[in-house]
């Protein structure tokens, strides 16, 4: 139109370019037009036309603008029950909530982030709740570590002196008494344990981590004490390239020395006075694959390295140096699992192959082959050595514990077998060290604790999952939750232990409850849906979905719908019954990206998901159609919020106080809309206030692991928030405190 120089909206937003107008005004179909260039107040009165005709306005013939909706006072509490949601939604614009709102609509500008190169756009809803970018007046204190870390990591199961039983899980060293049912945490790692060993006394600790991306997240040891929880001391900052894949204490001169094994390629054996941190000396072993290290418990100047083709005693001179003797290399196809010592100094190892082997010493001091013999079907888990000359041998893949009286050319004395669920020998410790009872606990592959003994079945004391974890979710009333992982297990869980778990024949990628809370259903990798009973975990049905992995499932506020979206891109709408056991296919509304994770609206009628590459895309349940205008769904209410994605969500992107180095993995908002729980793959768990839309927001934070955090999220009454690690298949639950 000829003399127009400047388009705007209803709102008062200015339209710069074609490509906005493309881009983010599609959906709106009158504007105004202005025929000065001096920035003026926006035209909102006179004629009007819409669709494609446009009319001039003068700049000095304003009308009169609309005033702002008044916030509400700031100090009135917000209460949203799902039935107060559920009736004030029936319509998208409907302003009589019960939270303090702002009119945002007039004159708000659209929240921009870029995700891994591309940049999104979110726009405001009309009314919004105020934002406040202070951090929230709750903190994270762990509460409870679930499982047990024996999937990958030997020789990390103890007893301390106060008859708690001590393990690591991620960057967390757990305490856990059985008999109180309670857990002190040691969080003094910033990124995941890879090694611990208990000091002579058993009144230090010395655990080892692995390096982060930064300088305060360097792989470094750490003495600390079991009793106050405190961190003694620190040693080997900036020593350590990848990781300490090795740790242990000398036995003699009250533990003073201690050795570290580093992860990186020339895998260097240090040896450090540790309360001066002093390093005495170090070498490079050059072994591609080092499973441990230990001093000899007769001499604090001898070392010995056990892995793959390799077994070599390192004598530390006092110029610092080490002169090394191979008793295996390569071409040697031995691999050495596991060590352990006779009284008189002997050296006991166990191999991948199933053999136990004695090393003794001649009178001119070399070593030499004393006995060998086959102990297990194929690979040793671990071998301990007890107070009367009895040697304990587990199997990792027969599953047998053995015991073996050295005192008589190591013949069998018993051996028992653990049940297939409980997996492979990984770790056996005494239960009461020093005592000649039999009694003892047994980590495993599986990531269970088990106690027992020879004389007596086994009895599981601590049960975790062992592969991949991804599903969760949490009970709609009370403090319960279940999981889902690719161990084909589905577990049910209370805030300090296990309620059931029970083994499907498939791999469960995501699991969420029925609004009434008395059912589960779970997606499998392979496009199958489980139906499971809370209550006992028996199985309901189960039924084919689709070809593909069910990535993320959800009910309907009322539960009367089910959707299930997949790694086809396509989300499955199923009709359920009103107790959640019967299911009938209702449609399918086609996509073309795989979906990660799924939010119904408060009135059923609209879904918005994430894809796996980050894009925000809304369906309609009644048109069946998906790639709804997200200006026309801007004022939609969310009965979840657990998409990533969002102008509520902008301000957890970009954000200027962390570096976005890592991408944010999962979200989950409060039940009271007024806390957003945050995960990434480096670890990183974040509190920050709802709605969190500007990059200026601030948080609280802590980091229990080192991998992504897969899920988060808040308890029904938000006093707790529980996660899941992904890979190492942590499981953690953290309370809000004041603070």
């Amino acid at each position: 139109m000829g003399g127009a120089k400047r388009m705007f909206t209803l709102g008062g937003q200015e339209v710069r370019s074609f490509s906005q107008l493309r881009n983010e005004y599609a959906e709106v179909d009158t504007f105004y037009l202005n025929n000065s260039s001096r920035r003026s107040r926006t035209p909102s009165g006179g004629p009007t036309m819409t669709g494609s005709n446009m009319y001039l306005y003068d700049e000095y013939d304003p009308p009169p603008r609309k005033p702002a909706l008044s916030a509400r006072n700031p100090t009135r509490q917000r209460v949203l029950s799902e039935p107060d949601l559920r009736h004030s939604s029936m319509g998208n614009h409907d302003s009589s909530i019960d939270y303090d709102v702002t009119e945002v609509g007039s004159g708000k500008e659209p929240a921009r982030v870029v995700i891994k190169g591309n940049k999104k756009v979110f726009f405001p809803p009309m009314h919004q709740k105020i934002f406040d970018p202070t951090p929230p007046d709750k903190r994270m204190q762990l509460s409870w570590v679930y499982g047990y870390r024996g999937f990958d990591s030997k020789k990390n199961l103890w007893v301390l002196p106060s008859g708690e039983i001590m393990y690591y899980v991620a960057a967390v060293a757990v305490l856990y008494d059985k008999d109180e049912e309670s857990q002190r945490h040691y969080t003094g790692h910033t990124e995941d344990i890879v090694c611990m060993d208990l000091h002579p006394s058993r009144e230090m600790v010395a655990s080892g981590q692995k390096a982060g991306r930064n300088r305060k997240t360097q792989a470094h040891v750490r003495i600390w004490s079991p009793e106050t929880l405190l961190t003694l001391y620190v040693f080997g900052m900036g020593e350590f390239s990848v990781e300490v894949s090795a740790v242990a204490f000398s036995q003699l001169n009250g533990g003073s020395y201690a050795l570290a094994v580093d992860g990186g390629r020339e895998r260097i054996l240090s040896v450090w006075q540790w309360q001066w941190g002093h390093l005495l000396g170090k070498v490079a072993t050059l072994q591609d694959e080092l499973s441990g290290a230990q001093f000899h418990p007769l001499d604090d100047n001898l070392v010995i390295t056990y892995g793959k083709s390799h077994l070599a005693f390192w004598t530390r001179r006092k110029d610092g140096f080490f002169e090394r003797t191979d008793l295996i290399k390569p071409p040697s196809p031995t691999n050495i699992v596991c060590l352990q010592f006779e009284p008189d100094g002997d050296v006991v190892t166990a191999d991948s192959d199933g053999f136990i082997t004695i090393y003794s010493i001649d009178s001119e001091g070399s070593y030499f082959v004393r006995l060998e013999f086959e102990a297990h079907a194929r690979g040793i888990g671990s071998l301990v050595m007890l107070s009367e000359g009895t040697l304990l041998s587990g199997g990792e893949k027969d599953r047998r514990l053995v015991a073996w009286d050295s005192m008589q050319n190591y013949k069998k004395i018993a051996e028992t077998k653990l049940l297939e669920s409980a997996g492979g020998i990984r770790t056996i410790y005494p239960q009461r060290p020093g005592r000649n009872d039999g009694n003892v606990y047994i980590g495993t592959i599986k990531n269970n604790i088990l106690e027992g003994s020879l004389q007596r079945r086994f009895n599981q004391l601590v049960f975790g999952h062992h592969k991949l974890l991804v599903g969760l979710a949490t009970h709609p009333d009370e403090e319960m939750f279940a999981t889902a992982g690719q161990d084909k297990c589905i577990a049910l869980w209370r805030r300090n232990g296990l309620i059931w778990s029970t083994q499907t024949q498939m791999e469960c990628v995501s699991i969420c409850f029925h609004p009434d809370g008395g059912v589960l259903a779970a997606g499998t990798g392979d496009g199958h849906l489980l139906v499971i009973n809370s209550e006992n975990g028996n199985p309901i049905s189960r039924f084919r979905v689709c070809g593909s992995s069910l990535n993320c499932v959800a009910f309907s506020p009322i539960g009367d719908i089910i959707a299930i979206g997949s790694q086809n891109g396509s989300v499955y709408l199923f009709r359920v019954s009103r107790d959640g056991f019967s299911y009938k296919k209702y449609n399918k509304i086609k996509g073309n990206y795989p979906l990660a994770c799924m939010d119904w609206s408060v009135d059923s009628n609209y879904l918005q998901t994430v894809t796996t590459e980050f894009d925000l895309i809304y369906w309609d349940v009644k048109t069946m159609t998906c790639g709804k205008s997200p200006t026309a769904m801007k004022d939609v209410k969310w009965f979840t919020q657990t998409c990533t994605l969002g102008y509520s969500m902008a301000g957890i992107w970009n954000n200027r106080f962390y570096p976005m180095r890592n991408t944010i993995s999962t979200s989950h908002r409060s039940s009271n809309h007024d806390m957003l729980i945050v995960g990434d793959t480096d670890g990183h768990l974040r509190l920050f206030r709802y709605p969190c839309i500007s990059p200026r927001a601030e948080y609280n934070e802590v980091k229990g692991q080192s991998n992504t955090l897969t899920t988060a999220r808040f308890f029904s009454l938000d006093q707790s928030v529980v996660t899941v690690g992904g890979s190492d298949a942590s499981l953690m639950l953290w309370d809000l405190v004041e603070e």
